[in-house]
C-alpha cells in the first residue's frame, strides 16, 4: 500500500511521530485555541487514552526555544510544515519558538508510599533542571548556581523544593529575557494514589505549596497548561 504509515502505538513524543513518518491527526489548532484563550493557567481534564502527553509534547516543540546540550540554538520549526497552525498567520506562528518552557509529567509518582512519591517528584524537577543545566554557562547565573546545583543533584529540602519550579522560571526569565512556559501533564495522578494508599495529606501538603508557588505567585510564568483526567468543580486547583 504505497499512502500506508504506521499506527503511533504507544508513542507519546510529537518529533518521533512526524520524523518517523507514523499516523497523526492534526491537532495543532490546539495551539491557537490555547493562545486566545489568553488565560494564565490552563487546567484540560480529558479521560485516559485521549491524546493528552502527545498534546503537550506538541506543544513543547512549538513554543520552546529548544537548545542543545551546549546552548546552541536548535530549531524545530519543520515538524509543523504543511499542519494547520501554519495555515495561521504571522498572529500565532510569532510565538514559535520564543519561550523558554519547563516540561514536567507527574506519572511516575505514582507509588504507593508518600516516601516514594516524593522521591520521584524531586528526581522529575531535578530532570528538568538537567534539562536546562546549560544556562550555568551564563554569567547572568552566578547568583543562581549554588542552589541550581544543589536540586539538580537532587540534595535540596523540602523548604527549596517547595518553590523549585518558580526558581527555575526565574533562572530561565534571567538566562532568556522571557518569562516561561509551563506544561505539567499528569498532574492528579500522584493525588489519586495518594488517597488510595492513605498518605494524602502529606501529599497535599508538598504539592499546594508547590503548586501555589509554581502557578499562582510565579511573575515569571507567561503561561501554564496542565492536564489530568480530574476535573474540578467548586474548588481551586491550588486549594
Amino acid at each position: 500500500m504505497k499512502n500506508y504509515r504506521p499506527l503511533p502505538v504507544g508513542i507519546d513524543d510529537f518529533r518521533d511521530i512526524i520524523e518517523k513518518g507514523y499516523y497523526y491527526v492534526d491537532k495543532t489548532l490546539f495551539i491557537r485555541e490555547l493562545l486566545d484563550k489568553k488565560g494564565a493557567v490552563n487546567l484540560f481534564a480529558r479521560p485516559r487514552r485521549f491524546g493528552k502527553t502527545l498534546n503537550m509534547s506538541m506543544l513543547q516543540y512549538f513554543f520552546e526555544d529548544a537548545r542543545k546540550d551546549d546552548g546552541a540554538k536548535q530549531d524545530n520549526s519543520f515538524l509543523f510544515e504543511g499542519m494547520n497552525i501554519i495555515k495561521t498567520g504571522d498572529r500565532y506562528l510569532a510565538h514559535m519558538g520564543q519561550y523558554p518552557v519547563i516540561s514536567l509529567s507527574l506519572l511516575s509518582a505514582k507509588q504507593p508510599a508518600f516516601g516514594m512519591a516524593y522521591h520521584m517528584l524531586v528526581r522529575q524537577i531535578a530532570d528538568e533542571y538537567r534539562r536546562h543545566s546549560f544556562i550555568l554557562k551564563s554569567s547572568r547565573m552566578v547568583g543562581c548556581a549554588d542552589r541550581y546545583n544543589e536540586i539538580m543533584a537532587e540534595q535540596a529540602d523540602r523548604n527549596q523544593m517547595n518553590d523549585s519550579l518558580k526558581f527555575l522560571s526565574y533562572c530561565l526569565e534571567s538566562y532568556y529575557g522571557k518569562k516561561v512556559i509551563i506544561l505539567l501533564d499528569e498532574y492528579d495522578t500522584p493525588m489519586q494514589e495518594a488517597y488510595v494508599n492513605g498518605y494524602w495529606e502529606e501529599l497535599m501538603v508538598f504539592t499546594r505549596n508547590l503548586f501555589h508557588a509554581s502557578f499562582k505567585t510565579n511573575p515569571y510564568m507567561e503561561r501554564a497548561v496542565m492536564t489530568g483526567i480530574t476535573q474540578i468543580s467548586k474548588e481551586s486547583v491550588f486549594s
